[in-house]
């Protein structure tokens, strides 16, 4: 399948741009199974006459090469109103290039794109495009990084509770691949004392358990009053993920890692999540984001959006089974940097769409971006 033509009255999507900008964090950052000091952002930009786009994915630069050579040349001149042929296209184009990983990441970031330009051509805020399910998405702060000392993520964890009154809060466990348990516990109970009793609190191993391990922590989660176990192992072990969720009462999550849509259904028919979580840089972009909503609801699931919140805020609030958003510490503060438009997430809720500004509402301050362009 090719993207559409455009028609004699119709809009045609004229040009296709990338830019990459790397940003130092704030400090060294870990998980439990990967150490980073910078966040990549490949932001794309399409074109329609006078009217421009934005999406963008978090990633390696390469990214930025796969929009210019493989995804630019199959939907320039097309129709710009339909995207999700020229999301066919594109995932058509990319299949001998290996479509998971770095290449959805590319998919993603056009698409995205893709939307906003679509919603913009029109004059709506996006959600007014899509068709709004609810005004306010809930959000969590997200960050509590292995890295942090019990200083740090008391302070952070409490700027999201008591400063911005968010209700619910992560932070990372699993420290060095699981070898630092003990550690681990003790951040939980420092959390916990940090936040308060009616905040909710969740933790995040990437992965880093074995099965064993992460059944044997479910209880101290429990005691903890921990309600949101994220990848105890990994989101690849489909079977580990079901056995601890039968084992544990905290809701087992996984999926940031999904690039196509049937990696969502393998992982739904194994009864693997009790709440789906859906990145909308890797998985396809918006078009497939609102597909993996469908399946989650057809299987009786909330979906969560993770990382990225302002790109997924106006996708979220589309939805019926949303639980919330991400509220991810790295990509807030590159995305209020780098982009006008931004949200307000005080009381624990963003609300996309209503200064009614067209598209996402995002433009990037060049004069802000530029220092950290690379390549």
């Amino acid at each position: 399948m090719d993207a559409t033509p455009a028609g004699p009255t119709e809009p045609l999507l004229d040009e296709v741009t990338t830019a990459v900008y790397t940003v130092p964090t704030d400090g060294p950052e870990a998980d439990g199974t990967l150490s980073w000091e910078s966040t990549t952002l490949v932001v794309v930009h399409v074109r329609s006459g006078t009217t421009t786009g934005l999406g963008y994915t978090y990633g390696a630069p390469a990214t930025a090469q796969v929009v210019a050579d493989q995804l630019a040349p199959v939907i320039t001149g097309s129709c710009a109103l339909d995207v999700p042929a020229a999301n066919e296209a594109m995932s058509r184009a990319v299949r001998n290039a290996g479509r998971p990983g770095l290449v959805a990441g590319a998919v993603s970031a056009v698409d995205t794109a893709l939307w906003d330009l679509k919603a913009r051509l029109l004059q709506v805020p996006l959600v007014r495009l899509l068709g709004a399910c609810r005004t306010e998405v809930p959000v969590y702060g997200s960050g509590g990084f292995t890295t942090y000392d019990a200083e740090q993520q008391d302070r952070q964890l409490r700027s999201w509770v008591d400063g911005l009154g968010i209700p619910r809060v992560k932070i990372k466990i699993g420290e060095s691949w699981g070898t630092e348990d003990a550690r681990d516990r003790r951040r939980i109970t420092q959390a916990r004392r940090s936040v308060g009793g009616p905040a909710e609190l969740y933790v995040d191993a990437n992965g880093a358990y074995t099965r064993k391990q992460a059944v044997r922590l479910g209880e101290f989660l429990a005691e903890h009053r921990v309600t949101w176990f994220e990848e105890p192992v990994s989101s690849d072990d489909l079977t580990g993920l079901a056995q601890v969720r039968a084992a544990t009462t905290a809701d087992v999550t996984a999926g940031e890692y999904g690039y196509t849509l049937p990696y969502f259904w393998h992982m739904l028919g194994a009864g693997a999540v009790d709440c789906l979580q859906v990145d909308i840089t890797r998985c396809g972009g918006l078009t497939v984001w609102l597909r993996v909503a469908a399946l989650a609801q057809a299987a009786g699931l909330e979906i969560s959006g993770h990382c990225a919140p302002h790109l997924h805020a106006h996708a979220a609030a589309a939805v019926p089974n949303l639980r919330h958003l991400e509220w991810f510490h790295d990509h807030v503060r590159v995305e209020d940097r780098f982009f006008r438009g931004t949200l307000d997430p005080a009381g624990g809720a963003v609300r996309p769409g209503a200064d009614g500004a067209p598209g996402h509402g995002l433009t990037l301050r060049e004069a802000e971006a530029e220092p950290y362009r690379v390549g």
